[in-house]
């Protein structure tokens, strides 16, 4: 069985811009597998709606190619079909990725290169989720997107749909003032108004 640790807000690894951003809730406990100095790297988040534009699922693709070969640390809930897919991608580089369920780490089962990857000292699961919340819910994985974007350095969003929780996530990000950056498409456009950065296609 894999080790869990606690990571109190005064371990050398907890995460500085959680400390800056989780304002409104007290700064919590935080529940780690893996090597916690992986949260040392300057981290790019990756969101997606559940359902994706197909444009827009190839330019992600590149995207997360990109990233990997670059050696740019990763994170996210990797829980919609997209971010699932990129945790694929991602799990076969060497740098950093950071795994944020929405659930405590408590009895939680793993895929074999989720496995390797935590050996080779390149993934970190983290939750900010204590004691019996072994089930995820819609409130959980809420409160994960907000918790993986309050670590994150810059957040990515391939695709928000309209009037979904993942653009409620983007209107949050940029009220805190953190980098947006979303691909040019029109089904893009709710997040460019927002101020999203345009990045290139890779």
């Amino acid at each position: 069985m894999l080790q869990v640790t606690d990571l109190q807000p005064s371990h050398l690894d907890y995460p500085n811009t959680l400390k800056a951003y989780w304002r409104d809730r007290s700064t919590p406990i935080l529940s780690a597998i893996g090597a916690p100095e992986l949260l040392r790297h300057r981290t790019t988040a990756i969101f997606c709606s559940v359902k994706c534009p197909g444009d827009l699922i190839l330019k992600t693709y590149d995207l997360a190619r990109n990233l990997r070969d670059r050696g740019v640390s990763t994170t996210s809930g990797f829980h919609s079909p997209m971010e699932k897919e990129c945790l694929m991608l991602l799990l076969r580089g060497t740098q950093p990725v950071i795994y944020c369920p929405a659930r405590s780490l408590d009895k939680m089962r793993l895929s074999k290169e989720q496995n390797v990857a935590i050996r080779d000292k390149r993934l970190l699961i983290l939750s900010p989720f204590q004691g019996n919340q072994h089930r995820m819910s819609a409130a959980l994985a809420q409160q994960r997107n907000q918790f993986v974007a309050a670590i994150a350095d810059d957040i990515f969003i391939a695709y928000a749909a309209s009037g979904s929780k993942t653009e409620t996530l983007a209107q949050q990000i940029v009220a805190w003032k953190k980098p947006l950056l979303t691909f040019k498409s029109g089904d893009n456009q709710n997040l460019i108004d927002l101020g999203a950065q345009i990045i290139h296609d890779s």
